[in-house]
């Protein structure tokens, strides 16, 4: 037999011993309807009509037909989420709370990384819609006009998350990016500190935490903030890199220094211990996200600390209240934030 066919006939007969529903229905003694409502909404079966297709499911390794679910109900029981960096700890710990739970309401979650750019997200939020998702999460209230269009059309849930808006495209949960920065100021200069500067990576929430920690630390009697930008992602190394440009082209040798990520912050730590600069004596330094590793570095560092986890359980808990239909939801969730004073700072 010439080698197409044999494979033809291979696939054949693997197609011909699929399991079906009807089968598994056979074996439990019940009828294909009734599987098919186990399946979709087990509370509509009696308890032991379930057990006993769960156990022929089980014995005869049946595998539901997604696709055709989602045909059947409109219902692809898919979750998209959208974040900036998967590697970052900062938006990962969050995605984690949000699919853990999202997963045990009986929903899978497929997930992309913008890398922080509005064109890169506008093209994967028309692949994700592609997929047909009952829902979708989005890092941030800042879309393209295309993107919000595409989401708008599409009239599925979405939670916009890690910032706060009044005008949400349907719910949004975080906190203050501006209030953050302000707070910071307000935090320094009860401290004492005159001077300050600002290592900031390229993200405008970033941006706009540095803008109004700069506004709000001058109008407090501050001195003119410097301010180093290192345009891109938030590295070690950058922050290394950061302290050195504010010291030899700056003249920046005292004051306090607001870090855009606790990464940065950490490289400012070593650099000043590198160069023999007591930290918080001549330069204090204060991180945002109070990553895992915050409370442990030399000094400990001061930071600001969101209750990621907490963001994303209630983020989650938003998006499947909407998908049943709640009327009880508020549209708009302020997680807050809190300075953690540390040696640092």
């Amino acid at each position: 037999m010439p080698p197409m066919t044999q494979e033809k006939t291979r696939q054949n007969g693997a197609s011909s011993k699929r399991v079906t529903m009807a089968a598994v229905g056979r074996m439990a003694g019940v009828s294909q309807v009734t599987v098919s409502r186990a399946l979709s909404d087990p509370s509509k079966v009696s308890p032991d009509a379930l057990r006993r297709i769960r156990e022929a499911i089980e014995v005869t390794g049946f595998v539901p037909n997604a696709i055709a679910g989602a045909l059947a109900s409109n219902k692809s029981r898919l979750v998209t989420a959208l974040i900036p960096s998967i590697t970052n700890v900062v938006y990962s710990s969050f995605v984690r709370s949000f699919s853990e739970r999202i997963r045990q309401a009986g929903y899978q979650i497929l997930l992309s990384e913008t890398g922080f750019d509005p064109a890169e997200e506008e093209t994967l939020i028309a692949a994700h819609l592609s997929r047909r998702p009952d829902a979708m999460l989005l890092t941030g209230i800042h879309h393209s006009a295309q993107a919000r269009r595409l989401l708008l059309g599409a009239n599925i849930p979405v939670v916009e998350v890690w910032d706060l808006t009044s005008s949400p495209i349907d719910l949004c949960v975080g906190f203050s990016h501006a209030d953050a920065g302000r707070a910071v100021a307000e935090f320094a200069r009860t401290k004492g500190y005159v001077r300050a500067a600002t290592v900031t990576a390229a993200d405008e929430r970033a941006d706009r935490r540095r803008a109004s920690f700069s506004a709000r630390f001058e109008a407090l009697g501050g001195q003119p903030v410097a301010r180093a930008d290192i345009g891109g992602a938030a590295r070690f190394g950058a922050g290394r890199s950061a302290l050195g440009h504010l010291i030899e082209e700056k003249g920046f040798t005292r004051g306090v220094i607001f870090c855009s990520s606790d990464v940065l912050a950490h490289g400012v730590l070593v650099e000043a211990q590198v160069r023999g600069l007591d930290v918080p004596g001549e330069i204090a330094v204060i991180g945002f996200g109070d990553q895992e590793f915050a409370a442990d570095v030399y000094p400990s560092l001061t930071t600001v600390r969101v209750d990621r986890d907490a963001l994303g359980t209630r983020a989650a808990d938003q998006l499947l209240a909407r998908l049943d239909y709640s009327d009880t939801i508020e549209a708009v969730t302020d997680v807050g934030f809190e300075v953690q004073q540390r040696e640092s700072g």
